[in-house]
């Protein structure tokens, strides 16, 4: 078994790992990158990236019908071609990778393949495609990821019943899926199969959908999936699910829209739900999504070597967290192993890598600034959020504490007639026109490409007044964000409150 030393190791090659890996060794450490499966980690290869690119396949399809039913351009949609669509998701995820692995190596970033257990604070054992023995100079930077939450009694088979990390590589589609989870890749998916044509039932056991944002996001939201024809139970939970054989399908989704032809003939799932009010449902579906969250991946990495253990949700928590320190010395934590304030988001885990590689580069490094990091949701519409929700921002105010709160619907602009789907813009900030803004949420068309502006905003602690003299371009959708902040500062021009 070979033996080598390097200034620093990482392991697992997802968002956080990489970055790590890369920003260290541009700062001319020797830098070694364990992975046990491929470079890239969920997001590159079973999550962001492959469903967004379903996502933007989805809206093209829902694009025909809007052009047809509302603009009169005489457009029909013969079906899908499913090997078509889904071989152009893995091209774009293949590129991506081959990129990933050409900036490491020309970085110097030496690659192991294999499984990673921790023999001590600083050393590392390897087994599988590459073993060997690895001794970190300066310290190990743990970045091993996470994988989809399942719940007892119904394991997944990739077929019937799936996990966010199969569900668009199950074979085909179904007419009908029950997306068991109301957060983000829940939403994302139940989007995604009704822009399809499924049949869609969206069940969340929280009183609203994407319960950590805004209540207006999630008001917003849940109104426009129903319009869509989503069937939406919150409060709601899954008792029980048994798998049978199905009859064979009919030959197009739901409105005969896309025509996918389903999985006629294959096994079904029939769930029983709760709802809010006691009563229960049951559903038969060709389909059983299961989106109740993730749980970090430690099985095998030997923490107990490194004085190191987990807490009750499985996460490490740095003992430090401005340098991502763990009571280990030199052992550092990046990515969903993190609990919060860390948000197990990709760009999140972007930041801590470069946070954690500067740190150990002897380097000066402003802590990750969670209240500022965005979060989208990539359905139909989409949500965008930074900074406080309004309950969060009263109850930060305090008893006789004032927040100052505008809302603006997207259809106020222009623009967003053009767009005709609806959605709102919505801000957050301590009162008057120098106050802070403290939050701004989104729900609507693009508004992904809206939300870094806010970000900017919240994470300078800029006002109103600050964003106010800011000139937003006509006719566009950022306009909405323009005159709720004008109005805030006192100069409203088409909005006064």
């Amino acid at each position: 078994m070979s033996e080598n030393t390097s200034d620093v190791i990482v392991i697992g090659g997802g968002t956080g790992g990489y970055s790590t890996a890369l920003r260290a060794a541009h700062l001319g450490l020797g830098v070694t990158l364990v992975e046990r499966d491929v470079i890239g980690g969920t997001c590159l290869h079973r999550g962001c990236i492959p469903s967004k690119a379903m996502l933007h396949a989805a809206e093209l399809v829902d694009g025909v019908a809007e052009a047809r039913e509302r603009w009169g351009v005489k457009a029909t949609l013969d079906g899908v071609d499913w090997a078509a669509l889904t071989a152009t998701r893995d091209g774009i995820v293949a590129r991506n990778h081959r990129g990933v692995e050409e900036q490491l190596a020309r970085a110097g970033v030496r690659v192991v393949h294999g499984s990673a257990e921790l023999t001590g604070p600083r050393s590392v054992r390897v087994s599988g495609a590459e073993p060997g023995v690895l001794r970190a100079r300066r310290g190990l930077v743990l970045a091993t990821g996470s994988r989809p939450r399942t719940l007892p009694g119904l394991e997944p088979d990739g077929r019937t019943v799936v996990t966010s990390d199969d569900a668009l590589f199950a074979p085909g589609l179904p007419h009908s899926v029950l997306v068991l989870g109301g957060g983000a890749i829940g939403v994302e998916y139940a989007s995604f199969h009704r822009s399809m044509g499924a049949e869609v039932t969206l069940v969340e056991a929280a009183e609203r959908l994407l319960p950590l944002e805004d209540e207006d996001v999630s008001r917003h939201l849940t109104r426009a999936l129903k319009k869509r024809g989503i069937t939406v139970l919150t409060g709601a939970r899954l008792l029980d699910a048994q798998t049978g054989e199905s009859g064979k399908g009919s030959e197009s989704g739901r409105g005969g829209r896309v025509g996918l032809g389903g999985l006629g003939g294959r096994e079904t799932v029939t769930a029983t739900v709760r709802s809010a009010r006691g009563g229960e449902a049951t559903y038969t579906v060709e389909r059983l999504l299961v989106a109740v969250g993730r749980v970090p991946v430690t099985d095998g990495l030997g923490l107990a070597a490194a004085g190191l253990a987990t807490d009750a949700r499985g996460h490490l928590a740095p003992a430090d967290w401005s340098r991502l320190e763990t009571a280990a010395g030199g052992v550092h934590v990046v990515g969903d192993l993190l609990p919060p304030p860390s948000l197990g988001l990709a760009h999140a885990s972007f930041a801590e890598g470069l946070s954690a590689a500067e740190t150990l580069a002897g380097r000066a490094s402003r802590p990750v600034d969670y209240t500022a990091v965005p979060r989208v949701t990539y359905s139909g519409p989409q949500t965008a959020s930074v900074g406080l929700t309004e309950a969060e921002a009263r109850a930060a105010a305090g008893p006789g504490g004032e927040v100052s709160v505008n809302l603006m619907p997207l259809t106020a602009t222009a623009k967003g007639m053009v767009h005709g789907r609806g959605g709102m813009v919505k801000a957050v900030a301590e009162p008057g026109e120098q106050g802070r803004v403290l939050g701004v949420h989104m729900v609507g068309p693009h508004v992904s490409e809206l939300i870094s502006e806010s970000q900017l905003t919240v994470a300078w602690d800029a006002s109103p007044g600050d964003v106010a003299r800011h000139i937003h371009a006509h006719p566009t959708l950022s306009e909405a964000v323009g005159e709720l902040h004008l109005t805030l500062a006192g100069r409203g021009l088409h909005q006064h409150t």
